[in-house]
């Protein structure tokens, strides 16, 4: 059994005026009630925005009502057949609403929910009238930005047929409303897409901009809908349709319904681009197009869009003139309908005098008839043709100018010259370059000297610099773990030779070349040594021992002894100093490298013949020589041993004989 919850707001008086009677439908920003204007005395449809939209950071509501209320004046000034008109807007127990047109119909997304997908002729006759509503719009200065079934209202045609959706009146509705509550949401959370996925713009996803080409690409989304029955992506996430608006392009429809004419892939193909820049400019432009389409694939009597299957399998429709749609169908430079059979004639029967044309060229043919009528006339001719020819120039060309050369300037320049000429900045993802430093401008969108409106905005890419990373503590980890996180880090590994290690088990790292911390670039080399574990031998104390009893205990353990022999204060032939260490661990056969002293260096025995006796000694006591003295030690040297010259290692005895 299905639970309904009562709606408080049936039945209340809203202002003191409108009278809700009944809830039409819930959307994701709002609810629609349909409501009775209780001074005027007519049915309206009351928008109602949902307090999760119109709330949420602390102290956001007043701006946010400023905004709305903002956006319910301009849309309001929008005055479009296929607009649905905005009468009022307010707040109601703190929440904003719109009055706005109560149109008789159902929206597009329950017609396409009933008939899953329409005709050529009623999906071109539909998107016409959709365009005509946006192109006016943007004339305006407005970007609907959520452009979707569910805002479009189809009503019964004025002349009463059903069936048919090709003389239907077409309405759009909520313009401006994704912009006013997406406006109050940058001001807490940044800048949110509003729109519903799958007919939103790359760039929107992307950037977070939105044009009148943005609105081109969701018209061309809806059409797609309309020929096909579906949306062209689908996924489990709205993140993930969103994206694959920006990595895919949109498919042909005639990939989906064999038959479609080649016209139809176009027209969506060119709406749909992903790079705004191949897109129609904007609504208008689209529904130019459109209106060629729509010809070029005709329709007889503006009831029967399908004629024929030929035995190719093209669908082909009668064709159809501007002139053969209704009245209020056709736009303000379409001429009137001829009756079929009726031969053109140059002259006109004069209106009656009484009749509203009539007096319209009675007044004319009197200003005319007076000179200074004459003259007041071609000036106002002149002034209409200046205010023409500026409004041209404006829209044409004026408002529009270069996108300056920012790239390569630092981020501050950038700004300063972006402020010195009036256009907004916004930034991308940056990026690493190896060439640029650090917040240098290294992409712009526009490019430099791409046309743009003045004070648009600049979407800038900010360098991060050279990418460098340290090389991470690795040391202790299993061979497999550290090539994971150096990886991780896009650096290359290679395996140096493995070794023991007293310390670290067999198959963990045990040194990294280049060491920990070293900063290093992506794609570099990092080699790993890998540790063996403990060696299988350890490498006795030999230090103090005699050469020959350090060779045997070497010999005995399987190890080799390399000498080398230097001066030395130690006895000669004593192990003096050993590489590796004591106790280091070997494995058989490996060399222990011996320093062996050579004993203390030799010293000359001075000449000390014919000196006093007790000089000499003193002079052999300064060489490191020991005398002994023979015979009278006050006399004079005339013997010694050994004899002058000779070398002696130090401290050795010399026998001197005085007399």
């Amino acid at each position: 059994m299905d639970i309904q919850v009562a709606d408080t707001l049936l039945g209340s008086l809203i202002d003191g005026r409108y009278r809700i009677r009944g809830r039409v439908a819930r959307g994701g920003m709002a609810t629609v009630y349909t409501a009775t204007d209780e001074r005027l005395e007519r049915t309206v449809a009351l928008k109602i925005i949902h307090p999760s939209q119109a709330q949420g950071a602390q102290g956001r509501m007043a701006g946010f009502l400023a905004r709305f209320t903002d956006e319910a004046k301009t849309i309001a000034r929008l005055t479009h057949p296929n607009v649905v008109a905005v009468y009022d807007q307010g707040t109601h127990g703190g929440l904003p609403y719109l009055v706005m047109e109560y149109v008789r119909g159902r929206t597009l997304r329950e017609i396409l929910a009933e008939r899953r997908r329409l005709n050529p002729g009623e999906a071109l006759a539909i998107l016409e009238q959709m365009l005509a509503a946006i192109a006016a719009a943007h004339r305006a200065g407005l970007v609907h930005r959520d452009v979707k079934p569910e805002n479009v209202l189809v009503a019964e045609a004025p002349s009463g047929g059903s069936g048919n959706l090709v003389d239907s009146v077409v309405k759009v509705a909520d313009f401006g409303l994704a912009r006013a509550v997406e406006a109050s949401a940058d001001d807490d959370s940044g800048s949110q897409l509003m729109a519903t996925v799958a007919y939103v713009a790359p760039e929107l996803v992307t950037d977070g901009r939105a044009d009148p080409r943005t609105d081109v690409y969701s018209a061309g989304i809806v059409l797609f809908e309309m020929l096909t029955g579906r949306v062209p992506y689908d996924g489990d996430r709205p993140v993930d349709v969103a994206w694959q608006h920006v990595d895919r392009d949109v498919p042909a429809p005639s990939t989906l319904v064999p038959g479609l004419p080649p016209v139809l892939d176009d027209l969506v193909i060119r709406a749909t681009r992903r790079d705004p820049g191949a897109r129609p400019t904007d609504a208008g432009a689209l529904q130019a197009e459109v209106q060629v389409v729509r010809d070029d694939l005709g329709n007889a009597n503006a009831n029967t869009a399908l004629l024929r299957q030929v035995a190719q399998p093209t669908m082909v429709v009668a064709s159809v003139r501007p002139t053969d749609r209704p009245s209020w169908a056709r736009l303000p430079d379409q001429p009137e309908p001829r009756t079929a059979g009726a031969r053109p004639h140059r002259r006109r029967a004069a209106p009656p005098p009484s009749s509203p044309l009539g007096r319209f060229q009675a007044l004319r043919d009197r200003v005319m008839a007076d000179p200074r009528g004459r003259r007041a006339f071609a000036a106002a001719v002149v002034v209409l043709g200046l205010v023409a020819a500026i409004g041209g120039w404006w829209f044409g060309v004026g408002r529009y100018t270069d996108a300056p050369q920012l790239v390569s300037m630092p981020r501050a320049e950038a700004e300063a010259v972006a402020a010195q000429r009036g256009f907004t900045l916004a930034f991308g993802t940056p990026r690493y370059d190896e060439k640029a430093a650090k917040d240098q401008v290294v992409g712009q969108e526009p490019a430099a000297a791409a046309r743009m409106v003045k004070g648009g905005t600049i979407t800038l890419i900010l360098s991060l610099g050279p990418e460098r990373y340290e090389v991470p503590d690795v040391v202790g980890k299993t061979f497999d773990l550290a090539k994971a996180d150096l990886e991780r880090v896009n650096l290359q590994v290679a395996k140096g030779p493995d070794r023991y290690d007293e310390s670290l088990p067999a198959g963990t790292v045990v040194a990294v070349d280049p060491k920990v911390g070293t900063q290093v670039k992506p794609g570099d080399k990092i080699t790993l040594l890998v540790s063996k574990g403990r060696a299988p031998l350890s490498v006795p104390n030999l230090v103090g021992k005699n050469i020959n009893e350090a060779r045997s205990e070497l010999q005995r353990l399987g190890l080799n002894a390399v000498e080398q022999y230097q001066d030395s204060d130690k006895p000669k032939d004593q192990v003096i100093e050993q590489d590796p260490p004591n106790e280091t661990g070997v494995e058989k056969g490996a060399e222990i490298k011996l320093k062996v002293s050579k004993g203390p260096p030799a010293v000359l025995v001075p000449q000390v013949m014919g000196l006093p006796c007790v000089e000499a000694q003193q002079r052999l006591q300064a060489a490191q020589l020991a005398p002994v003295v023979q015979l009278n030690p006050n006399g004079t040297v005339g013997f010694q041993n050994p004899p002058e010259g000779a070398q002696v290692p130090p401290g050795s005895q010399v026998t001197i004989a005085c007399f």
